[in-house]
């Protein structure tokens, strides 16, 4: 349920406000310390990168190798809904 509502959000991002919701969303549906210690294999609620640092360098890799975001197409002019396209790909971008 929150992961349909974190997509519908990352969507509707276009300004401060939208993008604070699905910041919103995107932390509630993070994994715990404690479901990280818990889990032995990756994909927990869809996330592939549990740790902070992970979850950057995945970000900053899906920026570099898609041109952030003009790849495959097309680039959001909006820079609220290109960096909110960058948090959703640090959780899963491998």
């Amino acid at each position: 349920m929150v992961e349909t509502l974190l997509f519908e959000a990352l969507n509707t991002v276009s300004d401060e406000q939208s993008f604070i919701r699905f910041a919103e969303l995107l932390a509630a549906e993070a994994p715990s310390k404690a479901e990280n210690l818990l889990q032995s294999q990756k994909g927990l609620r869809g996330w592939e990168n549990t740790t902070l640092k992970d979850f950057l360098s995945s970000a900053c890799s899906w920026a570099e190798d898609s041109d952030f975001g003009a790849r495959p197409g097309p680039k959001s002019f909006n820079p609220w809904q290109q960096f909110a396209m960058f948090l959703w790909a640090g959780r899963g971008y491998e």
